[in-house]
């Protein structure tokens, strides 16, 4: 099944200048590899749909059940340059968490919030 990211991991974020720190933080070891798997710089670019101009760097951290992505040229020039307020870190981390997920059905028991959880 496709699930929003909010439902396998939280986010925290930062921003300086025109680049974006989106830091993805899996809600148990389980569901890593999921991310790992369908969480690319590509895809993460992709999804912001233009609103990310230059190069997103990927950093797994296994031992963390993380991802940490850097994504220049975020900001719209920098964020006190930019008219666009809603592209600061903090709003593009909680847009993220809409981002889809395929979740076999063997891990739906580890969903947070999920209404799917319940009947599984």
């Amino acid at each position: 099944m496709q699930v929003m990211l909010q439902h396998l991991a939280h986010c925290r974020s930062g921003d300086k200048g025109n680049t974006v720190n989106i830091a993805v933080f899996a809600y148990e070891p389980a569901l890593y590899p999921l991310l790992v798997e369908q969480l690319t710089a590509d895809k993460l670019k992709a999804f912001y749909q233009g609103a990310i101009t230059g190069e997103v760097l990927r950093y797994p951290v296994d031992g963390l059940h993380a991802i940490n992505f850097v994504a220049h040229g975020a900001l719209g020039g920098g964020v006190s340059r930019s008219l666009a307020l809603d592209q600061y870190g903090k709003a593009m981390s909680a847009a993220l968490l809409r981002f889809p997920i395929d979740v076999p059905e063997a891990l739906v028991g580890q969903l947070r919030n999920h209404p799917e959880k319940a009947t599984a």
